[in-house]
């Protein structure tokens, strides 16, 4: 159930057409957009976590991995439980909305607290969490699904734990605010932090809420992205397919939104 009030919210909010301080200019929304611009890498993609919402695609470089952190848990684990079981990396959920994890397995760690910099008992920072759950150097998965707290979130990572994630895998929500000249500031700078270290790898819109069109750009309100550290990464000329093969829609009934050209 909680799946579908969140797709009507999210459709009712990509049907808003208010944006704080005005509609920015065409060059500053193509400019940030092109902060995002996937990369093709020779590492080649797999998909994790099943065939429909909670499955994610990320590069297939898995090995020496020490620990996958995921803030956001809803009522779908499979990525994490895919994880844990077929490449025995322990995982850490985290979602105060919630009372347990959905999955059961030993290497599953559940806290119900929201990742954030809210001071209240219920919040813990990301930092926080990793050093207390991951003390050291050793690389990390992050999957975040945080309902638009992600860039609350990033704005208050450090470099060192940043780096330490040789894979994000993060849902970009409201994503139509990139044509508000009062938000694309912000926004702008969140993809300059996601991308200081990582290259995007691949890109899949979120179906449950169609793409907002203005002067000729589209913009998905909700984003898949993968990100993959650039030490770990060989660039190719290969051309990259969107769809990708293993892509599937987030909402079955639904069908599934085309990556805009503009995003390429």
């Amino acid at each position: 159930m909680k799946h579908f009030i969140r797709t009507g919210i999210q459709r009712l909010a990509a049907r808003n057409e208010v944006f704080v301080g005005g509609l920015a200019a065409r060059a500053d929304v193509s400019a940030a957009i092109l902060l995002l611009r996937p990369v093709s890498i020779q590492t080649p993609l797999i998909r994790i976590g099943g065939q429909g919402d909670g499955g994610y695609l990320l590069p297939d470089d898995l090995d020496g991995i020490d620990a996958c952190f995921s803030p956001g848990v809803d009522d779908v684990a499979t990525f994490e439980t895919q994880l844990a079981r077929d490449y025995h990396i322990p995982c850490f959920l985290a979602d105060a909305s919630v009372d347990r994890s959905p999955s059961e397995h030993p290497l599953i760690t559940f806290e119900k607290k929201f990742i954030g910099s809210d001071p209240s008992e219920n919040f813990i920072g990301l930092e926080d969490w990793v050093a207390q759950r991951q003390a050291g150097t050793g690389d990390l998965v992050l999957q975040i699904d945080v309902e638009g707290a992600e860039f609350d979130i990033f704005a208050h990572l450090s470099d060192a734990t940043l780096m330490r994630f040789r894979t994000i895998v993060i849902e970009l929500h409201h994503l139509h605010n990139l044509f508000s000249r009062g938000a694309l500031p912000l926004i702008a700078s969140f993809f300059r932090k996601l991308t200081k270290f990582h290259h995007v790898v691949h890109l899949h819109p979120n179906n449950c809420a169609p793409a907002v069109t203005r002067n000729g750009i589209s913009v998905p309100p909700l984003l898949e992205v993968t990100l993959h550290r650039k030490d770990r990464c060989i660039l190719t000329h290969r051309q990259l397919s969107f769809p990708h093969s293993l892509d599937r829609p987030n909402v079955n009934e639904m069908l599934d939104i085309e990556l805009p050209s503009c995003w390429r």
